[in-house]
């Protein structure tokens, strides 16, 4: 499902206390996931498709996840997660997947060894990220991962200190039919994914510091670097008071390096206010600003995934909208808890303009979504329905270049065993 906007903090100690394991833990879920939209669209065939549920504008897939972790002695650790996706025979009712092939195709998406001795834990192998600008995306069927090394170090009181190096990761673009562009990418056909050479094999690298000394407070700072290709930085601050009141600002930067990067570097801020009203509604509202750099250098986005953003205004869908050059984005977000009204309910609402600097060479880039939510646990069965109103300009065109609003329903069924 989608990805779950949590502090930093809370992140990273569920990562260094996982390391904590009783003998051997077998765990896993399986998903099911259908899309469909009234998009204007024709198929390899020529056949044309324009309402929802038809099988021109349609994806599904199912899912096998499976994931054990064990002691292999006193402070060390191991893991690993196998994927498997099956169309199941949905291709009958449906035109796309969600990720890879019509093919089933399964591949190991964590393995990874660690090591705890006192307050440092060392981790190194393929596994997920959660760091601002490089993260693990939930959002698919298919998560993708990274082949790292992390360090993580709790000696100071109330900070968690970070270091990561990351070789090669799966985060490029969809192929094989995948109609999301997803996070599971470069498909070989041979029951595995194909993990890439992160920035040209030259790597990258991260730090980050992240601190709770008071307790309502949560402050973090990252900075990247990518030899051959940026600097990028991200600074971020988190208040969640007992009364209910939550406020948030982040700011984030980008350098392109390279004798032809010139002025290629941009910024974005963003700011967040929002009140919870125990067990019965939160609310937050989000302001966000991009730099107007005129190289087109969007900023703010995953480096190595589908460009899906932390900041506070990201849309529930449409990614890489919010994060182009120029561009004012506000998002507004109301959710109320599952005991309340028998199923969690949730409203989103993004609206993301590009001002006169915006990216491209089409200057029609703005977008609207508004998203609305109903989930609900059955003990280990989650079920989530989704409707999804999109307006942007450079999307569903007519005959005459300009973008038309379409619907999109979503079902979501994830059994966790």
């Amino acid at each position: 499902m989608k990805l779950v906007k949590m502090s930093l903090l809370a992140a990273t100690l569920i990562t260094s206390s996982a390391f904590a394991i009783d003998n051997v833990k077998v765990a896993g879920d399986a998903k099911l996931f259908y899309s469909t939209n009234d998009v204007q669209t024709t198929d390899v065939l020529g056949r044309t498709g324009d309402s929802l549920f038809s099988k021109q504008t349609s994806a599904g897939q199912a899912a096998l996840g499976l994931g054990v972790t064990a002691d292999l002695t006193e402070g060390i650790s191991a893991g690993a997660h196998l994927t498997a996706l099956s169309a199941m025979g949905l291709t009958n009712i449906v035109g796309a997947v969600w990720e890879g092939g019509a093919q089933d195709e399964f591949w190991f998406d964590e393995a990874w060894l660690a090591g705890t001795y006192g307050q440092t834990t060392a981790k190194v192998g393929r596994m997920t990220l959660d760091t601002p600008l490089v993260f693990t995306e939930t959002w698919s069927i298919a998560k993708n991962t990274f082949e790292a090394g992390v360090l993580i170090n709790q000696d100071v009181p109330d900070t968690t200190l970070v270091g990561a190096y990351i070789g090669e990761d799966n985060s490029g673009a969809g192929a094989g039919g995948a109609i999301f562009a997803g996070v599971t990418a470069n498909w070989d056909g041979n029951q595995n994914t194909n993990f890439s050479l992160t920035n040209g094999g030259r790597g990258a690298y991260a730090v980050g510091a992240v601190n709770n000394s008071w307790k309502p407070l949560t402050v973090q700072g990252w900075f990247y670097n990518l030899p051959t290709a940026a600097n990028a930085y991200w600074v971020q601050g988190d208040l969640a008071m007992d009364m209910g009141l939550l406020l948030g600002a982040q700011f984030t930067g980008i350098q392109a390096k390279g004798i032809n990067a010139g002025d290629d570097a941009n910024t974005a801020f963003a700011a967040m206010a929002g009140y919870e009203v125990k067990d019965l509604v939160t609310l937050s509202a989000a302001f966000s600003q991009t730099g107007t750099n005129d190289n087109g250098i969007g900023v703010g986005g995953n480096v190595f995934g589908t460009g899906q953003s932390k900041l506070y205004t990201e849309a529930w869908w449409n990614y890489a909208y919010i994060t182009r050059t120029d561009t004012t984005a506000i998002n507004v977000t109301a959710k109320t808890p599952e005991e309340l009204t028998y199923a969690a309910l949730g409203l989103y609402l993004t609206q993301a303009t590009v001002g006169e600097n915006g990216t491209g060479v089409d200057p029609k880039q703005d977008m609207m979504e508004v998203t609305l939510e109903a989930s609900k646990s059955f003990g280990p069965l989650d079920a989530s329905l989704l409707y999804i109103l999109t307006d942007a300009e450079d999307q569903n065109l007519d005959a005459n270049g300009d973008g038309q609003s379409y619907s999109t329903v979503q079902a979501y069924l994830t059994y966790n065993f």
